[in-house]
């Protein structure tokens, strides 16, 4: 047993031992106990994790052997590696926060459960990834999902509680059962091999036919856990009724279990033979894009607000999976290495960055008892420290320089432009409107999460709980503060970090993205077969080979290389970006200094159209800022407005209007509503049959069934 495992096994051991100690210990204890035990368990798995990545370690382990199905084994490859990774990084940051946010609820329910639950979901998310065969695969699937419906009830006396917990299980359980057919029929065409690499060999050559039903089978059943349209109606009912740090696992990480899904099933064990599976998986993954951010920049409720955007960012990383599916088809391995390494790029960075805005709303929350954006505002001068770790957050998932959310967005947009390369035309229409819907996607992201910081630390405060709120304690800075680290270098060193991802994606490319990407200059100053002596003197000028010397990477600019008429199709450095921007913070931070010293200043009333006091409710509101999005986008959102009115003097004057609008979800408009009324259509018309008494009828139901059956026995 090398390394890697025994960390494996460590981790798990220490989750069992929390789940004890959250039983037996008092609930004040919770928190604690959650970071005492959690943490340790997350840097274990994520060192282990680590070792598969870069120390070329593995993680096999042999459970037991059936007689019929064979041998149920743990297996972790340079794929399940990279979702550990992004595990990790999503819950060690929620074992922390829990220290000081657990003891909100302790004195009305009972934390101990939810301790309980929390780590033994790390756990078998652990073993999800890790599963090497079907068996185990699916029945850990269960349980994942079945031990992550518990924290999301914690406070289970809330209806509104348990109903989103319940939806969030039978949508889950109806997505994994889908998928299970497609599984074990998948399983039946190879000759009952249960293992994923005897399963991918054995395969074998299907019909196109096959292949087809299958791919939509496990697409759409692993959708469901992705958060994707038209199967999102979940995710915005869960986060807000869930624990913040709840919450930011629910987002960071669980929902990248359907992108795992999709990737190891419809990419891996059966890679697609045409470009439609790919087409399909990338109009989704765009339309799921667009729509969610759409609603995260109408919502109000913050946590909502967060909940519309992980499905932005879902359908961002499955429309690099469809990309990377199309390029593959095609035989463009290099593109298709591009696509899957931006894909993991942005999945790693949306679980990074959306922790820690989750973690943010929280302790927003805790402190000031509201989510609501129109009753925040204020707490800039109230929660300094916060406020800077929530804007630097904002700054990432709006996809600005130098942070990380700009490095992944910025190559899918470019990954995109590629498809150039096609000779289908259809191919190149689709990827041109997916596209243009990606772009539009990325300028609403910005508006949304401006409305995000401005309406909750800018301006008045607009309840008495937000001008009395105070800074968090140290747990959730410390939490915050290493996500906002690691947004950074993920944000500044992507000539490190694509390398990596390159290595754990070449078995399902059969391509290296990191030769495209990439320069040498500082491993080959002279360049090599990709990247020539005379192209890299040319941009040697431009300062590409500074910091030879000092950077242990092979660069510091991403590219990529086009052919002799275009040699070079794009190229950007946020780590040039990053001290460009410090030089002209402090330049700027200096002229004012010296141009300033010696002004007076004076502080006096802003003034407000010649009132004495501008009452918070005449500030610019959340509801306000985003009202223009409402008015061009109104036929997707379909809203109802209800109008009350008080009136006097019998009726002839009005004296008060109130309008109340509610924006109907369109996934529930054009997908859960007509299923519903066709369901209970066909209810009605089946209860017909059970009027009490009526044997006669039940007699002639039967026998009319019996002759069909006869019929079409008959003639087939």
């Amino acid at each position: 047993m090398n390394v890697a495992e025994e960390l494996f096994l460590v981790s798990l051991l220490l989750c069992v031992a929390g789940a004890v100690a959250s039983v037996l210990l008092p609930g004040q204890w919770t928190g604690r106990v959650l970071a005492v035990f959690g943490s340790p368990a997350t840097a274990a798995m994520l060192t282990a994790a680590s070792l598969v990545l870069f120390g070329h370690r593995s993680i096999e382990l042999h459970l037991w052997r059936f007689p019929v199905l064979g041998m149920l084994r743990l297996h972790v490859d340079g794929v399940s590696a990279l979702f550990l990774l992004a595990l990790g990084i999503s819950f060690l940051p929620a074992f922390l926060f829990s220290d000081g946010y657990m003891l909100r609820y302790q004195s009305h329910h009972d934390p101990r459960a939810f301790g309980m639950f929390f780590h033994l979901l790390f756990a078998v998310c652990s073993l999800v990834l890790a599963a090497g065969d079907v068996i185990s695969f699916l029945l850990l699937w269960r349980v994942m999902s079945a031990l992550a419906s518990f924290p999301i009830a914690l406070e289970h006396k809330l209806n509104e509680n348990r109903r989103a917990s319940y939806l969030f299980l039978a949508m889950n359980e109806a997505g994994i059962i889908t998928a299970t057919v497609g599984i074990l029929w998948m399983v039946a065409l190879a000759g009952g091999h249960i293992g994923f690499r005897l399963l991918h060999a054995s395969l074998g050559q299907i019909s196109p036919t096959e292949h087809w039903v299958l791919f939509l089978i496990l697409f759409f059943g692993f959708s469901v856990k992705a958060g994707l349209v038209p199967l999102s109606s979940w995710l915005p009912r869960a986060h807000p009724v869930a624990p913040a740090n709840m919450s930011a696992v629910l987002s960071g990480c669980l929902l990248n279990f359907g992108v795992y899904g999709i990737i190891r099933f419809d990419a891996i064990i059966m890679p697609p033979i045409s470009a439609g599976p790919g087409l399909v998986v990338l109009v989704v993954g765009a339309a799921s894009a667009l729509i969610g951010i759409l609603y995260a920049t109408i919502d109000n409720d913050l946590k909502k607000m967060l909940a519309h955007s992980s499905t932005e960012n879902l359908g961002i990383i499955i429309a690099n999976v469809g990309m990377g599916m199309v390029f593959t088809t095609c035989k463009l391995p290099v593109l298709a290495a591009i696509a899957y390494v931006v894909a993991m790029y942005h999945m790693i960075n949306h679980s990074t960055y959306k922790t820690l805005l989750f973690l943010g709303a929280g302790a927003v929350d805790q402190q000031t008892g509201t989510r609501d954006l129109n009753q925040l505002g204020g707490l800039l001068k109230r929660m300094p420290m916060l406020a800077a770790l929530f804007l630097l957050g904002c700054l990432a998932i709006a996809a600005l320089p130098p942070l990380n959310g700009f490095v992944s967005e910025w190559l899918t947009l470019q990954t995109i432009l590629r498809s150039e390369a096609f000779t289908s035309h259809l191919n190149r229409v689709i990827f041109a409107l997916c596209g243009a819907g990606l772009a539009l996607t990325a300028a609403l992201a910005v508006t949304c999460f401006v409305k995000a910081f401005a309406m909750s630390f800018l301006g008045p405060a607009r309840s008495e709980k937000s001008a009395r709120a105070v800074e968090p304690v140290n747990s959730t800075r410390i939490s915050m503060g290493l996500l906002v680290a690691l947004c950074i270098f993920l944000g500044i060193g992507p000539t490190w970090v694509i390398p990596e991802l390159d290595q754990a994606m070449e078995p399902l490319t059969h391509g290296l993205a990191t030769d495209a990407l990439v320069p040498p200059f500082f491993s080959h100053p002279h360049g090599d077969k990709q990247f020539t002596s005379g192209f890299m003197k040319g941009f040697d000028k431009i300062g590409a080979g500074a910091g030879e010397k000092a950077i242990p990477a092979r660069g510091l600019v991403v590219l990529h290389q086009g052919g002799r008429s275009n040699p070079v199709v794009y190229a950007m450095s946020t780590f040039y970006m990053f001290g460009v921007l410090a030089l002209i913070i402090f330049l700027t931070w200096l002229v004012v200094r010296v141009g300033t010293r010696k002004r007076i200043s004076t502080v006096s009333e802003p003034w407000a159209g010649g009132l004495r006091h501008l009452a918070p409710d005449m500030t610019y509101s959340a509801t306000g800022f985003s009202n223009p999005v409402r008015v061009i986008f109104r036929s997707i959102f379909g809203p109802a407005v209800r109008e009350d009115s008080d009136t006097e003097v019998a009726g002839h004057f009005r004296t008060a209007i109130t309008r109340q609008r509610d924006d109907g979800y369109i996934v529930d408009r054009l997908f859960l509503r007509p299923l519903t009324t066709a369901v209970n259509y066909a209810a009605k018309l089946l209860a017909m049959i059970h009027k009490p008494g009526v044997v006669n009828a039940y007699a002639a139901w039967v026998f009319l069934m019996l002759l069909v059956l006869l019929v079409v026995n008959r003639l087939l």
